[in-house]
C-alpha cells in the first residue's frame, strides 16, 4: 500500500488514494476536512526532493499556476513546502481529456471545434496577460466536462515568459505532435508558441489526423521546422475556408507571422462565426505547383544532420501515463541514442552565417562598452546609471539591459500601450550594480475590454465568461420559443464591443415557452442572487428591501409571497435581504422600584464594560414604575444595567439581561433590585424620636447669718403697728 495514504498534510488534506503517477510527482485523490470538498494533491517524490533543479521546476509549477484565476484553468487551492514533503492541492477533476473525446469522435464538427478551441484561447490569454507561457499545449493537457467546458491543465512545464531558460536542453520539452518550430530549435519560446500548438490542435480536431507524424520524433520535430502541413481542406473538404485560414495563420513557421496573442485569434473566431463568408487573406493565390510545394510537405524520416538534436531532449526522464490527466504527460519516451542517416551537411553555410552574426555582436558590443567607459557612474567600478525604462515594452527592456534583473511588480490599466513600462522602483541615473532586481509596472493597455461572445452559452458559463473579462452581469429573462430554456439569445453591449472594465452587460436568457402559473418556493435563509435567478427563470419580477441583520450580507430574511402559494409567472416577489451589518434597535423596560425607595436616580447599560445607555433621572418620589428604552446593536448581547443614587453617586448592579435589539426583546439572567437599593442607600428611613431632657438639678440652700440687734424704741414701734393691724 503506498506510504502516503491515510495521511493528513498540514492537519487538513486527507489522502484516500493514488490516481495518477509520473516521473517527477505523484498525484492523489484527497478529501479537504476543512472546507468538505475533494481536492487532487500533487507529491514530488523523496527520490527528487533533494535535487535543486526538480525543486525549481516544482515550485515554478505552483507559482504559475497560483497567478491564474479562470474558469477555463485548473484551480490551485494551496501549496506546501517543507524540509519533508513538498505538494500542490489543486481542483479535483472529474472528466475526460480532450485527446480521449478525439479519439472517440475521429472528426470533430467545426462547431464543436471551435467551441473547444475558444475557451483554450481564452484561458491562454488570461495566462500570457501575467507573463505565463504554458508551453506544452496538447490535447492530453485539457479536460471537458459532459456540459462541453474546457479546462487547462499542467502548468507544470510553464515558466515566467521574462524567465526563459538559455539552453535550448531546458526549453523544447514540449509534446513533440505540437511542438512549435522554435520550440524544436531550443530557441526562446513566448505565447506565440502556445497558439502554433492550438492551431495544430484545431488541425487535428477538423481532419482526424495530426499534420506531422511518423515513427521518429525527431524527424516530427524537423518537420515542424521546415515543412509547410497539408492543407486542412485536402483532407477534410467540409471545413470553412475561414477556418482553413485561421489554422495556416496560426502554423506560420515565423512566429513574426503568426497570430501575436491569443485575443487576436479570438478575434478572427468571432468574426467567423458572425459571418462564415469571411476571407482573411491568411492563404493567398497561387499556381498549383506552389501550394503543392508550401503545404503538400514531403514526409520522411531522415533527418538534417545540423539539426540540434542534443537541444531537442527534454533532460527530465519524466514518463507519466497516458490517462494521467495530471501528470506532466508525453506522446512517448524517446530514445535519441540512434544517430539518423546523415544527409548533406549543412555546416559550412551556417558555420558562415553565425561567424557573420559573431562579428555584428561583436562590434556592438565593443561601441557599448566605450560609449558605456563614458556614462557609467565612476564613484564604483561595479555601479552603473540606471536608465529609464518608462515607456519601453518589457520584453525589449529585459533583453536591452540584461545585467539587470528587471522583474514584473504588477500589470496594471494605463494610458500607455499594452506592454509598456509606467513605472521603475530605482530612479533614471540612481547607481545600479549588475544583478540588481528592478520592479516594473507594465501596462495592460488602455482600460477598455471587449464584450465576449456569449450567444448560445448555458446562462452560467456565460457569466463565468464575462466575469473573467473583469464585466460584471445582470440577466433578463425573455420568453423565446426559439431558444432553449437558460440559453442566452442576445447581449447589451453586444459582442466585440469595447467597454470599461467593470461594466455591467445585460444578458438575455431564454425562459422557454410561457409559464401560467408557479408555486413558490421558500428562499429565506438563501442568497439573493440564487433567488434571481431561479425566479427570472419562472418570469417573476424581484424587488429587494435592505434590512440590518446579524445574517451574512445578501442572506434573504422574508419573502412577500409564502411557500407554497401559487401566482401567476409575470408577478413581483420583494424580498427582504440583510446587509450583514449588526441591527439597531430599541428595547423597552420597565423597573419597578422598592416601595419604601426614595430619591433621585439614574439606570445606566453596559456592554463588555462599555456603557451604551443612561437613562434620564427616575425619582422614587412620583412613581414605583419607571419605564426606559434601551438602544443598542445585535440580536444577541449581554447587557448589565447598574442603579446609581444621584444624592450619593453610590453605584449597584440591578440585574443582567441579554438583549435582542433586532426584535426588541430581552430576557432576563439575574436580577435583584432590593439588594442595589439597598446598597446604594436608597431606601427609606423613619426620622428616630429626640430624647426627653433631663431635669434640671435643684438650687443648693444659701448658708444662714445673724440678724442685727434692734433698739427698743424701735422694737416698741413695731409691736404698737402689730397691734393695730390686729
Amino acid at each position: 500500500m503506498d506510504k502516503n495514504i491515510g495521511k493528513k498534510l498540514d492537519g487538513r488534506y486527507e489522502i484516500t488514494e493514488l490516481i495518477g503517477e509520473g516521473g517527477m510527482a505523484d498525484v492523489y485523490k484527497a478529501v479537504d476536512v476543512v472546507d468538505n470538498k475533494v481536492v487532487a494533491v500533487k507529491i514530488l517524490k523523496k527520490e527528487f526532493a533533494e535535487s535543486e533543479e526538480f525543486l525549481r521546476r516544482f515550485r515554478n509549477e505552483s507559482k504559475a499556476i497560483a497567478v491564474l484565476s479562470h474558469p477555463n484553468i485548473v484551480k490551485i487551492y494551496d501549496v506546501g513546502f517543507s524540509e519533508k514533503i513538498q505538494f500542490i492541492v489543486m481542483e479535483y477533476i472529474d472528466g475526460i481529456t480532450l485527446k480521449e473525446y478525439m479519439e472517440n469522435e475521429r472528426v470533430l464538427s467545426w462547431k464543436d471545434a471551435v467551441h473547444f478551441v475558444t475557451q483554450i484561447l481564452r484561458a491562454l490569454q488570461h495566462a500570457h496577460e501575467r507573463g505565463i507561457v504554458h508551453r506544452d499545449i496538447k490535447p492530453q493537457n485539457i479536460m471537458m466536462f459532459t456540459d462541453g467546458t474546457i479546462k487547462v491543465m499542467d502548468f507544470g512545464i510553464a515558466k515566467f515568459a521574462r524567465e526563459e531558460g538559455k539552453t535550448a536542453t531546458d526549453q523544447a520539452i514540449g509534446t513533440v505532435h505540437y511542438i512549435s518550430p522554435e520550440q524544436a530549435r531550443g530557441d526562446i519560446t513566448d505565447a506565440k508558441s502556445d497558439l502554433y500548438s492550438v492551431g495544430v490542435m484545431l488541425y487535428e480536431m477538423l481532419t482526424g489526423q495530426k499534420p506531422f507524424d511518423t515513427d521518429n520524433p525527431v524527424s516530427i520535430a524537423v518537420m515542424h521546422m521546415h515543412n509547410i502541413a497539408e492543407l486542412p481542406r485536402r483532407i477534410n473538404p467540409d471545413i470553412p475556408l475561414p477556418l482553413e485560414e485561421i489554422i495556416v495563420h496560426a502554423m506560420e513557421k515565423n512566429p513574426a507571422d503568426r497570430y501575436q496573442t491569443a485575443l487576436e485569434m479570438l478575434r478572427d473566431i468571432d468574426r467567423f462565426k458572425a459571418d462564415p463568408d469571411v476571407h482573411f487573406g491568411y492563404i493567398t493565390n497561387q499556381p498549383e505547383q506552389d501550394m503543392k510545394t508550401r503545404y503538400f510537405a514531403a514526409v520522411n524520416d531522415e533527418v538534417p544532420e545540423d539539426f540540434p538534436e542534443e537541444d531537442y531532449t527534454n533532460g527530465n526522464d519524466e514518463i507519466y501515463s497516458e490517462n494521467d490527466v495530471y501528470g506532466d504527460t508525453y506522446d512517448e519516451d524517446y530514445d535519441f541514442d540512434e544517430e539518423p542517416e546523415k544527409k548533406k551537411s549543412l555546416f559550412v553555410p551556417v558555420l558562415s552565417a553565425v561567424t557573420v552574426v559573431v562579428i555584428m555582436v561583436a562590434v556592438f558590443f565593443i561601441a557599448t562598452l566605450i560609449k558605456n567607459m563614458f556614462t557609467e557612474d565612476k564613484t564604483t567600478s561595479s555601479e552603473f546609471a540606471m536608465p529609464n525604462l518608462v515607456g519601453m515594452d518589457y520584453n525589449q527592456a529585459v533583453e536591452a539591459y540584461p545585467k539587470l534583473d528587471i522583474q514584473v511588480d504588477s500589470t496594471e490599466w494605463s494610458e500607455l500601450e499594452k506592454d509598456k513600462i509606467f513605472y521603475q522602483s530605482v530612479p533614471e541615473g540612481d547607481g545600479v550594480k549588475k544583478g540588481e532586481i528592478i520592479k516594473v509596472k507594465v501596462s495592460l493597455g488602455a482600460k477598455t475590454v471587449k464584450v465576449p461572445n456569449v450567444i448560445n452559452y448555458h446562462y452560467k458559463t456565460a457569466e463565468e465568461a464575462l466575469r473573467a473579462d473583469g464585466l460584471e452581469v445582470e440577466f433578463k429573462y425573455q420568453e423565446n420559443n426559439d431558444v432553449e430554456e437558460e440559453i442566452v439569445f442576445d447581449t447589451e453591449p453586444g459582442a466585440l464591443e469595447e467597454v470599461a472594465p467593470g461594466t455591467t452587460v445585460l444578458v438575455y436568457v431564454s425562459k422557454g415557452k410561457d409559464v401560467e402559473e408557479i408555486e413558490m418556493e421558500s428562499f429565506i435563509g438563501k442568497k439573493i442572487e440564487d433567488a434571481k435567478v431561479q425566479c427570472g427563470i419562472w418570469g417573476l419580477s424581484v424587488k429587494t428591501e435592505k434590512k440590518d441583520s446579524s445574517k451574512e450580507e445578501g442572506t434573504i430574511l422574508e419573502q412577500s409571497i409564502e411557500e407554497g402559494e401559487k401566482v401567476p409567472a409575470d408577478s413581483t416577489i420583494t424580498f427582504v435581504v440583510s446587509t450583514g451589518k449588526e441591527p439597531e434597535g430599541t428595547v423597552d423596560m420597565t423597573f419597578y422600584f422598592p416601595g419604601d425607595s426614595t430619591g433621585r436616580f439614574t439606570i445606566s447599560g453596559y456592554q463588555n464594560n462599555v456603557k451604551i445607555f443612561e437613562s434620564f433621572t427616575l425619582s422614587a418620589d412620583y412613581s414605583k414604575e419607571n419605564p426606559i428604552s434601551v438602544t443598542g446593536k445585535g440580536n444577541d448581547v449581554d447587557v448589565t444595567m447598574v442603579l446609581t443614587n444621584l444624592s450619593n453617586n453610590m453605584t449597584a448592579v440591578l440585574g443582567k439581561y441579554n438583549m435582542n435589539f433586532e426584535e426588541g426583546t430581552f430576557s432576563t439572567i439575574s436580577e435583584d433590585i432590593d439588594l442595589a437599593f439597598i446598597t446604594v442607600d436608597g431606601m427609606y428611613k423613619a426620622p428616630e424620636p429626640e430624647p426627653e431632657p433631663e431635669p434640671a438639678p435643684a438650687p443648693e440652700p444659701e448658708p444662714e447669718t445673724e440678724a442685727p440687734q434692734a433698739d427698743d424704741s424701735s422694737s416698741d414701734d413695731a409691736e404698737s403697728e402689730d397691734g393695730a393691724e390686729e
